[in-house]
Parts: structure tokens; C-alpha cells; sequence
């Protein structure tokens, strides 16, 4: 994510650039770039949505499924902490 949040940076730093040129050719270059940006920018916005949902179907079955068998969560993690707690202890 940090990367392609780095070459959307550069892009638009090189889109400055060229923004100060004024030949034909830089000027298709920059509409280029400017195309390929803005398909970035869509499709960054379709996957956080698509990841948005995800995780939020996620977030309600882990509540519905906590909300109807409860002690069997609290068991489950007391167990986890016994073996976290164990594992740690032993160093």
C-alpha cells in the first residue's frame, strides 16, 4: 500500500513537471499519465470498498456467533491465554 501510495506521489510530481511544458509530445505523455492515474484511483477505491464490506461481513458474524454461544468464546480464549501464558513463561 505504502508503495503504490509512493509512485502515486511521484506521478503526481512528475505530472507538475510537465505541466511546465509545453511541447506535444509531453503533453500527450502528461494526458497518459493522467489516464493511468486516475484508472489507479478507481480501482484503489473499488478494492478499499470490496475490503470495507469484507470485513465488516466478517465483524457481524463474529458478533452473532459470540452473542449466541458465549461461554464457549470465553472458554476458548481462557485457553489461549493459559497456552500463551505457558508458552511465555517457559523462556
Amino acid at each position: 500500500m505504502n508503495d503504490f501510495k509512493g509512485i502515486v506521489g511521484s506521478a503526481d510530481a512528475l505530472l507538475t513537471d510537465v505541466a511546465h511544458s509545453a511541447t506535444e509530445s509531453l503533453v500527450n505523455a502528461r494526458s497518459a499519465v493522467e489516464d493511468t492515474m486516475s484508472e489507479a484511483r478507481s480501482k484503489l477505491l473499488y478494492a478499499r470498498r470490496r475490503v470495507s464490506g469484507q470485513v465488516r461481513q466478517t465483524a457481524d458474524a463474529t458478533d452473532h456467533y459470540v452473542r449466541a454461544h458465549p461461554w464457549e468464546v470465553l472458554a476458548g480464549a481462557a485457553v489461549v491465554g493459559f497456552v500463551a501464558g505457558f508458552l511465555l513463561n517457559r523462556r
